[in-house]
């Protein structure tokens, strides 16, 4: 019988010292993630993660996923595995929408509160989530509306 054998994950980086970030508002943490994109992000949608310390201070970053120009699959097992790997004690999850268009869909709130709720057994919190285009972004949490998202789900 044969095993597959493990794999490192290479797509995590730790921020520089050039890069790494406290990110204290939805404006610092635009700046921090805006420099995973390039000419790209009006082409396809790409999900990254930033893993922060009980600072808010950006300790790795990673790209989850890339995909299609209006959508890219998610694994929350993913996430889990990253944040756990590089002790981080909260996590802000950032997407681009090529259309330009801001507002979240259904989808994007699902799984905002998929991640959240799967990170709570880590004691983990996802701090924002962030969609951004070519030159604006959206904050969860800035938005009353979407705030909820941000929590786990209750009776998990």
């Amino acid at each position: 019988m044969e095993y597959a054998t493990r794999r490192r994950i290479t797509a995590v980086e730790e921020p520089s010292p050039f890069i790494a970030a406290s990110l204290r508002n939805s404006n610092d943490t635009e700046v921090f993630v805006r420099q995973f994109w390039h000419e790209d992000i009006m082409l396809y949608e790409s999900f990254f993660i930033a893993m922060l310390d009980s600072n808010n201070t950006a300790i790795a970053y990673a790209k989850i996923s890339q995909g299609a120009i209006n959508h890219t699959a998610v694994d929350p097992r993913i996430i889990c595995k990253l944040v756990v790997d590089h002790l981080a004690v909260g996590v802000v999850l950032c997407h681009n929408h090529p259309s330009g268009n801001l507002k979240p869909s259904e989808a994007d709130c699902r799984l905002t509160q998929k991640v959240a709720t799967c990170l709570q057994y880590f004691d983990v919190k996802v701090i924002d989530h962030l969609i951004i285009t070519n030159d604006q972004a959206f904050s969860f949490a800035n938005d009353e509306r979407y705030r909820c998202y941000l929590k786990p789900q209750q009776g998990e």
